[in-house]
């Protein structure tokens, strides 16, 4: 059990909302996060004597980021047009869980060579008034973490 200001500092979980994002170098407010997985492909081996099973390759990387649509437009919506032939901007985020300033990082998710491949407007409802969202999916090349 914790027993001083220290302690607690060290062995109690991180809330989940005090959180940035920095978009390849411009910080974006995102209402949600999601996916920040790390993986492995598992490989099954059959022979006579059983199955044995190995990791293989890593696995996808794919980001969820949902944020509200404002009237100056959506910046995401001009990054996934401009894919065509094959050329993309790739950005680094960062994603940092913050202490309770929002000024220092205590774990932060790097995102290595982000490029958008899905973005999905609202659901629409006439009876709601809920904020509209838009969501922005990303895949990307590898996530590495560090720790403060």
């Amino acid at each position: 059990m914790a027993t001083t200001a220290q302690d607690i500092a060290t062995t109690y979980p991180i809330p989940v909302y005090r959180y940035t994002v920095d978009f390849g170098g411009e910080a974006i407010a995102f209402s949600e996060v999601s996916g920040l997985e790390l993986g492995v492909e598992t490989i099954v081996y059959k022979d006579g004597l059983g199955v044995k099973r190995m990791p293989g390759q890593p696995v996808d990387t794919k980001l969820t980021m949902k944020r509200g649509i404002v009237k100056a437009g959506s910046q995401f919506y001009t990054w996934l047009n401009s894919i065509s032939l094959n050329q993309v901007d790739k950005k680094d985020i960062t994603i940092s869980l913050t202490d309770e300033t929002g000024a220092t990082p205590i774990v932060t998710w790097k995102v290595f060579n982000a490029f958008p491949s899905k973005l999905s407007a609202p659901s629409f409802d006439a009876k709601a008034n809920d904020v509209a969202i838009e969501s922005l999916e990303l895949m990307a090349d590898k996530i590495t973490i560090q720790y403060a």
